[in-house]
């Protein structure tokens, strides 16, 4: 066997695609691009979530809760695809500072996007009073709870680059026929 065989060979058991143009844009960034996009993505999911998370919350049907953890989730799962648990880690700093900080007051105006009870809450549905408390304890333990689930579900799944799995056998076979008779 040929030492470009061998190589071939121990490249197709590989778990990481061998072509990087296979994989998607952010994954090919330099790794300071790559860490400043998982910042970035958690200050935007922090600032889109927020104002989303209080939908339908008055009529008792919070589908804003649940359009702003579908968000969280799977920025959360890109951001520990692309530089895994430090990746996680930039990506749960900046979107819990951004939500904390609009709680806190900070916001346009001095006022707190995210109401946390009201005076009289018996008059008001159940997710009125509380559904700012599940969005900001919910952004940080979704990423919590991401953290200690295997590597491998965040493994990104390589592709091929367009040609099958039979095509590329009968190459194999033509390339070791060819170098068999030299």
């Amino acid at each position: 066997m040929t030492q470009r065989m061998q190589n071939r060979q121990t490249d197709r058991r590989a778990d990481q695609p061998t072509d990087r143009r296979l994989l998607p844009w952010t994954h090919r960034l330099p790794v300071w691009a790559r860490f400043l996009v998982d910042l970035l993505t958690g200050a935007a999911i922090g600032i889109v979530g927020t104002m989303a998370h209080r939908m339908g919350a008055s009529a008792n049907v919070p589908y804003g809760l649940v359009l702003a953890y579908a968000m969280v989730i799977i920025s959360t799962w890109s951001a520990r695809s692309r530089d895994g648990v430090s990746g996680l880690a930039l990506h749960l700093i900046s979107s819990s500072l951004v939500v904390w900080t609009v709680m806190a007051g900070y916001g346009p105006g001095g006022d707190a996007m995210i109401p946390v009870g009201f005076g009289d809450s018996a008059s008001l549905p159940y997710f009125s009073n509380t559904v700012g408390y599940y969005w900001l304890y919910g952004v940080v333990l979704v990423p919590l709870v991401m953290l200690v689930l295997p590597k491998r579900w965040f493994a990104m799944p390589s592709r091929n680059d367009g040609t099958s799995n039979k095509s590329n056998t009968l190459s194999d076979a033509s390339e070791d026929s060819s170098e068999a008779t030299e």
